[in-house]
């Protein structure tokens, strides 16, 4: 069965080292602290909307920072747990 990764995986695997930043670095740009944004990538921490709007912000709508899309991933992550629970 499909199982997606958790969005902060994404931005751990794939948005930090594209950009060359630590958590820290990241953490001071996005305006959270370096605790909140590693819960979020270790997959403690879900993306809540004021997140994905920080990482609109952060990254922009033409690098694949919109807001929506962070939920989307977001959703489908949760609604895949929702299920294995379920099922």
């Amino acid at each position: 069965m499909f199982d997606p990764p958790h969005p902060g995986e994404i931005l751990r695997e794939d948005v930090l080292p594209e950009m060359g930043l630590t958590v820290t670095e990241a953490a001071n740009q996005i305006g959270v602290s370096r605790v909140a944004l590693s819960r979020v990538l270790n997959g403690h921490a879900a993306i809540s909307p004021e997140m994905a709007l920080r990482l609109e912000a952060w990254l922009g709508v033409d690098n694949g920072g919109r807001a929506e899309t962070w939920l989307t991933h977001q959703l489908a992550y949760d609604l895949w747990r929702a299920r294995q629970k379920v099922a």
